[in-house]
């Protein structure tokens, strides 16, 4: 492999991150989040030159997009991060066996974490705080569209890392190429886990194709449910700011799923979603009850239902009970993230115990599904599925445990 160097050096800077304390790591990301600020000139025009590139109308512009406002926001949830307590050296289990032995279970860092995205330079700065708070190196390889973003964003933790005498390969950027996937998903012995963080077509070919540990993230078909007791008010917000709130991320509404007793709600439930010029795709009976009453309307396909749109369009499937409406998100969603709202609380909780997802809503938006929302400081992806993390992964989900054993000369029989 011709990145083999490459990542020996990354997997021996690993090791130096085990004598940092947690108070040298925090003064660090502290830096980081400084310079992010004092030097946004920098990475925005970096991003500018991604944006050049890209068609504004792409559903990936927005994903793309830097500005002073979204960088001080990942600065803040840097400055969060490292006050957040220290997710390792914890002893999660401990025991005397009956021949004296003492057995005890502590928290520790994978190692190495490989992570593959596409046009979202900020994940850049969330994977570098988390992995770094963690005890972690980090190997990014993230999309074409992103690389001069990505690029500079490296560059600037370097520079803060070389203040500190801190080895910079253990933040390191790969080249944004397909060869560069290929050898990290190969990368046997040197990358202890792979992330990425993307659409279904990415997440599918990292499975398929890894020979390396994978959590699998990202791919988000979001449903709600507007059952026949939800408030009409409160419904109308919480699909607004699902749907609309930033349509390019992965927790944005795809799916209203309404109560066939609702119907004649529709037209005041979507009502907001016109004023951002929001296609719905709706099936017959909500078609019908739409036409002349909403202005971007259109029949809805077989391929309306399941589709993550990123884009200002929505599908709309009248359901008959609160059955068939989980039996649709069974079929259709992705296990992200799902939603019910409604006034009764029986319902409710039958949907949250039946429906099959990383987090599942009543009366609140999918625009929640965030690790800096949850309280995680900031997030490395959201897992959609059940082996090991699920749903927003930050500190503790990219740490392992390991098992220190101590006698006093015990001879097993």
């Amino acid at each position: 492999m011709q990145l083999t160097a490459t990542f020996q050096r990354v997997k021996s800077a690993s090791k130096s991150l085990a004598l940092l304390t947690d108070q040298q790591r925090n003064d660090i990301l502290l830096a980081v989040a400084d310079a992010i600020v004092a030097q946004q000139e920098r990475i925005l025009q970096a991003n500018a030159l991604d944006l050049a590139r890209m068609d504004p109308k792409n559903p990936l512009y927005d994903r793309l997009q830097l500005t002073p406002a979204r960088l001080e926001g990942i600065a803040f949830d840097m400055r969060n991060v490292a006050t957040l307590p220290s997710p390792l050296g914890h002893v999660t289990k401990q025991k005397t066996l009956p021949n004296g032995l003492r057995l005890c279970r502590v928290s520790v860092p994978f190692g190495v974490i490989g992570m593959i995205y596409e046009a979202r330079p900020n994940v850049t700065f969330d994977v570098f705080s988390l992995c770094f708070k963690s005890g972690n190196a980090c190997v990014l390889k993230g999309g074409k569209d992103a690389d001069c973003s990505n690029r500079e964003a490296v560059a600037l933790i370097h520079e803060v890392l070389e203040q500190y005498a801190v080895n910079t390969d253990v933040v390191t950027l790969l080249p944004a190429t397909h060869e560069a996937t290929g050898e990290m998903l190969n990368a046997v012995g040197y990358i202890d886990l792979c992330i990425p963080r993307g659409g279904r077509r990415l997440i599918d070919f990292v499975r398929d194709t890894a020979r390396v540990p994978v959590i699998e993230t990202g791919a988000g078909v979001v449903n709600t449910y507007f059952d026949k007791d939800g408030d009409l008010e409160m419904g109308k917000a919480i699909i607004l700011n699902a749907k609309t709130r930033r349509v390019s991320v992965c927790n944005a509404l795809d799916c209203l799923l309404i109560h066939r007793e609702r119907l004649l709600s529709l037209p005041t439930l979507c009502q907001p979603l016109a004023d951002k010029k929001v296609i719905i795709y709706a099936d017959k009976e909500a078609y019908d009850v739409l036409d002349g009453n909403y202005p971007f309307l259109e029949q809805a396909t077989d391929d309306s239902f399941g589709t993550e749109f990123m884009d200002y369009k929505m599908a709309i499937k009248t359901v008959g009970s609160l059955a068939e409406a989980i039996d649709h998100i069974d079929s259709y969603g992705s296990g992200h993230s799902e939603a019910i709202v409604t006034n009764d609380a029986k319902a409710a909780r039958l949907f949250q115990q039946q429906v099959d997802a990383a987090c599942v809503y009543w009366n609140a938006p999918t625009s929640f599904t965030d690790g800096a929302q949850f309280g995680l400081g900031a997030e490395i992806g959201i897992s959609t599925q059940k082996l090991g993390p699920r749903g927003p992964m930050a500190l503790e989900e990219i740490t392992t445990y390991k098992w220190l054993i101590e006698g006093e000369g015990q001879i097993r029989a």
